[in-house]
């Protein structure tokens, strides 16, 4: 958030990454709790989703849950109600220490890994030349071949169309993979300090 404004930050879409270990032989009651808590977020304004990291096969316990919301006033009112608590008081007893917390805003999310460490950031000048890059790739061989098959459709159909590709590749597809086989690049920690 350092280069926004205190208003685009309330504004902006915010991503939060939960990482906890859970007992063993409390699994079920853990996928449980992620059910139950899903729905009840599910009914709150702005609110986008969730996904969960399962741990993996050799038992290490940590699941990742990642959810987000449209705005930052928006997550904030799941994070204080009285329905979060509720589900935050049924964790007792299934996990192992303290949850760990990773709250990002914006496009911060594309470049989000919950295996690197809560204090690294990359930087916003790496990650705009990235999508710069990533965006143009996806965009102009859209506008190059599937632009002249679009026909007669309105414009604003063409670009809603070619909007909707960009976004849900980027999203889903290409992000996720960049980010990955970027890490070192974009998570580059001054260790001099």
């Amino acid at each position: 958030m350092d280069s926004m404004t205190k208003e685009q930050a309330a504004s902006a879409p915010v991503t939060v990454s939960v990482a906890r270990r859970i007992l063993p032989g409390r699994e079920q009651d853990y996928e449980d709790w992620i059910t139950g808590v899903s729905v009840a977020a599910a009914k709150f304004t702005g609110h986008q989703g969730i996904n969960i990291i399962r741990p993996n096969q050799e038992g290490s316990g940590e699941y990742v849950l990642i959810y987000r919301f449209d705005s930052y006033e928006h997550g904030r009112a799941w994070e204080e109600s009285d329905v979060r608590a509720f589900w935050m008081a049924k964790l007792d007893g299934m996990a192992e220490g303290e949850a760990t917390y990773k709250k990002v805003t914006g496009l911060e999310f594309w470049f989000d890994l919950p295996v690197i460490p809560i204090a690294a950031r990359p930087s916003p000048h790496k990650m705009a030349l990235i999508l710069v890059i990533t965006v143009f790739l996806l965009v102009y061989p859209m506008q190059a071949y599937v632009g002249p098959l679009m026909g007669d459709i309105p414009l604003w159909a063409k670009v809603f169309c070619v909007v909707l590709f960009q976004v849900l590749m980027l999203t889903y597809v290409v992000m996720p993979r960049v980010t990955k086989l970027l890490k070192s690049w974009l998570y580059t920690i001054d260790r001099s300090s």
